[in-house]
């Protein structure tokens, strides 16, 4: 196995003397640029900066300097390569689309789940966990996370409408199937460019599910073997909207496991489900030194597991959240 390096987003991944860079790359789960996949569309270019590599298509040895494609170029060594077309988490631009909406369809009592198309789909790069923002005219962004996997060819939102949240009620009542509307993205520095190195631990309160289901479906596209265990905490059993898609992951998926943790408190304000929460996340057993942390929810429930898990010996490098950017605390 080679290490190949790439520049400017840093990533790195392995190859086997016998795989081309592309396949490689798309096994560590690093979204390179590809059409053809036979060296003809020349997207998935990249320069040679250092290393020894082998043209599939000529058998010959790739010179220092010289442009390759990463779908005909096996490694000889290791590499470093020149490739801006892959990007390092967060470090995607945000650019506004045209997308047409596909379908809109109540999922539980306030939650919609909203299916989105964009024009060229191939040429709208985002990582796992990203989020965007739909853009209605004389309003303000209205973020929310992204859904699905970076693969997937709709994107998806989960979208909470209770009557008494104006803007997000604003923004289903602008969904109409069949309409179009604009959105920004990607947002999002909390996110995976690459399959993670350590097991991972998802943390999720009410639509927060929605960035895990991101991660998960990409970790399955990817075939990631290492443990991930994922907590979902909501006041009331309705509230937890795709159960069933939580423990069919945990059925299919044999490094995958579930963990639903309900609050019974009908107090709208009540916010002990957060403690409950961080109590069921501090009773795994995990090793806090080892694993990775991401969490989704309100800012005070973000705090208050990264508290409790630093105390316990989490690394704060293995905490991740949209929360520590957006909301930061003094």
């Amino acid at each position: 196995m080679f290490c190949v390096h790439l520049q400017p987003s840093g990533l790195r991944f392995e190859a086997a003397g016998a795989e081309d860079l592309l396949s490689a790359a798309t096994a560590a789960g690093i979204r390179a640029p590809a059409a053809c996949r036979n060296g003809v569309c020349e997207i998935c270019e990249a320069v040679l900066l250092s290393g020894q590599a082998l043209n599939t298509r000529n058998q010959h040895s790739i010179a220092v300097g010289e442009s390759l494609m990463m779908c005909r170029t096996r490694p000889q060594a290791d590499l470093e390569l020149e490739i801006p077309a892959v990007m390092a988490s967060g470090n995607y631009q945000p650019r506004r689309y045209q997308a047409k909406v596909v379908d809109v369809r109540s999922i539980s009592h306030d939650v919609y789940r909203v299916a989105l198309q964009l024009p060229r789909r191939r040429d709208v790069a985002f990582h796992a966990g990203q989020y965007l923002a739909v853009i209605l005219p004389g309003a303000d962004p209205c973020y929310f996370s992204i859904a699905s996997s970076p693969s997937a060819e709709l994107i998806e939102l989960h979208i909470q409408a209770s009557p008494d949240w104006v803007s997000a009620q604003k923004v289903i009542d602008a969904l109409t199937s069949g309409q179009e509307v604009t959105l920004e993205l990607p947002h999002g520095k909390a996110c995976l460019a690459a399959i993670p190195a350590r097991p991972l631990l998802l943390v999720a309160a009410g639509t927060g599910f929605a960035q895990m289901k991101s991660l998960v479906d990409y970790l399955r596209d990817t075939r990631y073997q290492q443990p991930v265990k994922l907590f979902w905490g909501v006041r009331k059993h309705e509230d937890m909207y795709l159960r069933s898609l939580a423990q069919q992951w945990q059925q299919e998926w044999a490094p995958f496991s579930f963990q639903p943790v309900v609050g019974d408190d009908e107090d709208n304000d009540w916010g002990g489900h957060h403690d409950q929460l961080v109590r069921a996340v501090l009773a795994s057993g995990s090793d806090w030194e080892s694993v990775e942390v991401h969490a989704s929810g309100s800012p005070a429930m973000v705090y208050t597991l990264m508290d409790a898990l630093m105390s316990a010996g989490l690394p704060e490098q293995a905490f991740f959240s949209d929360v520590l950017e957006y909301a930061p605390r003094n």
